[in-house]
């Protein structure tokens, strides 16, 4: 794993080439993996780059395990070297140690395990390894179309015990054009940022307001709003305009509700302001529509279920410019029983009654394995002996490589109570943690293929 951990695998589209799509580190990281395999005795297939996998056993049923080998950058902050691989109180430190080397790792020497133990298999197992599961699932996508879908499988890249349930994913684009005849009276927003990722909530917005006079009011106005949220704000004049900014707190777009949308936060700020009939519209719907609901009440898109909880809406991107208009980028998390197309037209509508157009829709389907699955119950017979806790079902708003299975859940290997540290600085795994989902592993595999 430490040799795993010290290549850093981050995909590089500057670097990419035939045989190594994602770059030359994440190529790297997919060789040695294929190489380690080679050597233990498996039979081993790189499919262009994108993926790879790592195979034993005989049969027609395939038993699927999908990891992935890319990681996103290190980022700054780190005490430790982030591709050092340092070990130290138990736990060993690097970018991509929980998410995903560690985890792929365990289940690689789950199959070793399995293997040397010589115990009987009526099934093949493939250790199948992707190199874009950060970005844009490429890999399974190009690998899929190749080679055969297995009969059931998991995904050691979440939290255990088991998630059979991931909420639909849509990336929406609200666009807003400023009516040609609408008045330039009053003031004039000129531009206005926040966010650069549609599944983060925006730590940061700025706008930039033009036709500002008495600016100790304004900043009388601000800092009493920023108070009253709870939130830093900060304003200055730059050029004969007024630069407002403010910081909010970040979040998964998965559960926006937990931090604060500096975008949205601003936008109310804005909104509160005489602006001109151009720029009026694009914050009051942005603060009507948003503020204060991350669960897409007053869109009419209210939807949950038992299975897999509440609909989620994240104002992930906020752009605007005096010329062009401007952008909502929404991200939302929809439960496994609603309809991504009924969003689509309810979200539609609502947007055209404020002057806005749906201009992007991309809707990732929902992915539910049902409790009484053979997968299902074979997995929580083994996390409940090797544990001795119960294996309750899980439901989140993300989404892992299980749903790239016809039959796949998500399936460890973050323990609960364990803090999740995924994509931060220092991020760590647990040693003794690593090996106890090693061992959960090589059960599973045994019984799912025996």
């Amino acid at each position: 794993m430490q040799a795993l951990v010290r290549i850093p695998s981050v995909r590089d589209d500057g670097g990419a080439k035939p045989g190594a799509p994602f770059g030359p580190k994440v190529a790297e990281a997919l060789d040695y993996m294929l190489t380690r395999g080679q050597e233990e005795g498996f039979r081993i297939k790189n499919v262009d780059g994108y993926a790879g996998h790592i195979e034993m056993g005989e049969g027609e049923k395939l038993i699927g395990v999908l990891g992935h080998l890319d990681v996103v950058p290190a980022g700054d902050g780190w005490s430790v070297d982030p591709f050092a691989a340092e070990v130290k109180d138990g736990r060993l430190y690097g970018r991509g140690a929980i998410d995903d080397k560690g985890p792929t790792v365990a289940a690689f020497y789950a199959l070793k395990i399995v293997k040397e133990l010589g115990l009987p298999l009526r099934k093949r197992v493939r250790l199948i390894l992707g190199g874009d599961e950060e970005s844009d699932w490429r890999c399974v996508a190009h690998y899929f179309q190749r080679e055969e879908m297995p009969d059931v499988g998991f995904a050691p890249d979440a939290d255990f015990p088991i998630i059979h349930a991931e909420k639909g994913i849509i990336d929406a684009d609200l666009s807003y054009r400023p009516p040609e005849s609408a008045e330039a009276e009053g003031l004039a927003l000129a531009s206005f940022q926040a966010g650069r990722r549609y599944n983060m909530v925006p730590d940061a917005a700025e706008a930039v307001v033009e036709g500002a006079g008495r600016t100790e009011e304004l900043l009388g106005l601000y800092e009493q709003f920023c108070r009253e949220r709870g939130v830093k704000g900060s304003m200055r004049q730059s050029e004969g305009a007024v630069v407002f900014q403010l910081e909010g707190v970040s979040a998964h777009g998965a559960e926006p509700e937990r931090g604060k949308n500096a975008g949205v936060y601003l936008a109310q700020f804005l909104a509160s302001l005489p602006l001109d009939g151009r720029s009026r519209p694009f914050v009051q719907f942005v603060t009507s529509a948003f503020f204060g609901d991350a669960r897409g009440r007053r869109l009419g898109l209210a939807y949950r279920d038992e299975q897999s909880g509440d609909l989620t809406v994240n104002v992930g991107v906020l752009s605007y410019d005096r010329r062009h208009g401007g952008t909502i980028g929404l991200n939302i998390r929809y439960p496994v029983t609603a309809d991504g197309d009924a969003i689509r037209r309810t979200l539609a509508g609502a947007a055209a009654e404020h002057g806005f157009a749906l201009s992007r829709f991309s809707d990732t389907k929902p992915h539910y394995i049902d409790p009484s699955h053979e997968l299902v119950r074979t997995l929580q017979r083994v996390y409940e002996e090797q544990t001795g806790e119960p294996a309750r079902l899980l439901a989140i708003g993300g989404g892992t490589y299980a749903r790239a299975l016809t039959a796949g859940v998500a399936f460890g290997a973050l323990f609960p109570g364990r803090p999740d540290v995924a994509h931060q600085k220092d991020e760590y795994i647990e040693i003794d943690d690593l090996v106890k989902a090693t061992a959960i592993y090589a059960q599973a595999i045994y019984e799912l293929a025996k």
